[in-house]
């Protein structure tokens, strides 16, 4: 294996080693018990399986958090980034592995949204729930409409390439530190990035490592800061984490075709609605609880 690739895959599994690390010890230590574990083990491995597709993780599981009303508001997006980390490492070392593209640009990518991570988790764990509310409800009707290009083939479909010209390279890492600062808030980076490269001309499978790979780093760099404020709710972030474990695997090897436009349509509906329970509080004339 190349060895930028080899590096990138240790950075990403030590990542999440210090994650967990972090996370199990301020439960150990605050005696936090696992409460919804099992939704989210539920959720996890639904909204995983779709990860692995492409279809993205964050939208679908916002959606379902504010479907059962499982998480205050402000604590989604530390759930989201410590939760899913998991599968998002998962995902990282089969398409890594398996998935041809520049090393070098994989590595600038990754590591720009980590460091866009953390400077974002440091904001967004001092925001206010109306803040949040407001940020993630537009972030879903972006989402959602995005979901709906893609089946209405309004989005680009990509050209060839593996790599990019030193111009459109220095562009690429440039967003993807602003994408990995707007995950910490809830956007999911998934349609974003697959949309830059495409526009860029790299072949849409080229995304996959990159856009797993940088979610898989810096999704532990923002959960760590998540977990020591105390952000997000940790027995379904243990759900979601342990969901991953079961239905990454079944969607990268054991599902071969699914109708994917469909899904995408299921998805947009979801997400509309998980939008609208955000904005509804979030404009409300009532102060936030």
């Amino acid at each position: 294996m190349d060895p930028i690739k080899l590096g990138l895959l240790a950075a990403i599994v030590l990542a999440w080693l210090v994650l967990g690390a972090v996370w199990f010890g301020v439960m150990r230590r605050r005696r936090i018990p696992p409460d919804g574990a099992r939704p989210g083990f539920a959720i996890g491995f639904v909204t995983n399986f779709l990860d692995t597709l492409g279809i993205g993780s964050f939208a679908p599981t916002t959606a379902a958090l504010k479907l059962f009303r499982l998480v205050p508001d402000e604590q989604i997006p530390g759930t989201l980034n410590v939760g899913l980390a998991l599968g998002s490492t998962l995902e990282s070392l089969i398409f890594i592995t398996t998935v041809k593209v520049s090393p070098a640009l994989l590595a600038a990518m990754v590591v720009a949204a980590a460091v866009g991570a953390w400077f974002g988790a440091g904001i967004v764990v001092r925001l206010p729930r109306r803040a949040i509310q407001t940020g993630m409800g537009v972030a879903l009707l972006v989402a959602g409409l995005v979901f709906a290009a893609v089946n209405l083939e309004l989005l680009p479909g990509g050209g060839e390439a593996v790599t990019l010209a030193p111009g459109a390279f220095a562009f690429a890492v440039v967003v993807s530190l602003a994408l990995g600062a707007l995950m910490t808030i809830g956007i999911g980076m998934y349609a974003p990035t697959m949309i830059l490269l495409a526009l860029l001309g790299m072949h849409p499978l080229t995304a996959f490592p990159i856009m797993m790979g940088a979610c898989a780093l810096l999704m532990p760099v923002a959960g760590v800061r998540f977990v020591a404020s105390g952000r997000l709710s940790f027995g379904i972030a243990l759900g979601f984490s342990l969901g991953a474990v079961a239905g990454v695997p079944l969607a990268a090897f054991v599902v071969k075709s699914l109708p994917l436009e469909m899904l995408r349509w299921l998805v947009v509906l979801v997400v509309l609605y998980a939008a609208l329970s955000m904005l509804r509080p979030a404009l409300s004339r009532a102060p936030a609880a």
